[in-house]
């Protein structure tokens, strides 16, 4: 298999996801784990029995979906003109060319860590609404694995009643994934056995890239929807507003982006606030 020179450097990547946090207001380190539980922070990651493919793993349907959605607001509005909605709700591109360009995206990280950002906020919201409370990690990844309705159905389903089997609620999920809905000796999993599982694949990914406490801890923003470390007596929310004014300068083009990874002093300084943490 060849390579993409950029998954030689896990420092780049952790760039785009760290752009993709600050642009939507969406948890770093959740994003970050994510991609490392999702693809082994591997641009070029394809599974072998779905359409996955990229940094995330998207399925080509949740991906025409969300790109076109939210496309046009991080300067994809050719993608998503582009993408049409059948009677039957299923998306297209009816130019074979074009629908392979917009496939590929999921392989490009910063393309990737926006629209998996874009697609956590939109599960956020839409999952805070319907149970009441705020989202956790584990919630959120619920949500990327059984889909949106998926997920509400599953998390109000454990509320009511956290030992029902979840091969009864999920036949179809569970003969494709049997490891996760049937234990040893083919012993039928709860559904709070089968979210606790979960929760320990994102903490062990998030913990291998250094991030923690991610499934139980509830994903709210930083101040102005930022994370970052200030430095020289600067205060959070204002190392944070200066962030956020460098990244909207920075919004537009790959150039503007990798810049992040050949500074100026201004794009160093964002640099060093994004990413300290992480020992970059």
């Amino acid at each position: 298999m060849t390579v993409n020179p950029i998954d030689r450097n896990t420092g780049a990547i952790q760039s785009a996801i760290a752009l993709a946090s600050a642009k939507t207001g969406v948890d770093f380190n959740y994003l970050l784990g994510q991609a490392q539980v999702e693809s082994g922070m591997r641009t070029d990651a394809r599974a072998s029995t779905s359409s996955a493919s990229g940094l995330y793993q998207f399925i080509e349907q949740s991906w025409l979906a969300v790109v076109k959605k939210h496309g046009a607001e991080h300067g994809l509005g050719w993608a998503a003109e582009n993408i049409e909605q059948g009677a039957n709700g299923r998306l297209t591109v009816s130019d074979p060319s074009t629908r392979r360009a917009i496939l590929a995206l999921r392989n490009d990280p910063a393309t990737a860590s926006l629209m998996a950002a874009e697609h956590a906020a939109d599960n956020k919201t839409s999952i805070e609404n319907s149970l009441g409370r705020t989202a956790t990690g584990t919630d959120l990844y619920m949500a990327h694995f059984l889909g949106l309705g998926g997920a509400r159905n599953f998390l109000k389903n454990m509320e009511a009643n956290p030992g029902k089997i979840g091969a009864a609620l999920f036949p179809a999920a569970a003969r494709a994934n049997q490891n996760i809905f049937y234990g040893a000796g083919g012993q039928p999993r709860t559904l709070a056995e089968i979210y606790d599982r979960f929760s320990a694949k994102l903490d062990r990914g998030a913990a291998s890239v250094g991030a923690v406490g991610l499934a139980s801890r509830s994903l709210t923003p930083a101040a102005d929807g930022m994370e970052v470390i200030p430095g020289n007596g600067e205060s959070q929310s204002g190392a944070a507003r200066w962030a956020k004014a460098t990244i909207n300068q920075l919004q537009g083009t790959t150039d503007r982006a990798a810049s992040l990874l050949r500074p100026t002093p201004d794009t160093a300084r964002l640099a060093y606030l994004m990413l300290a943490r992480l020992g970059g």
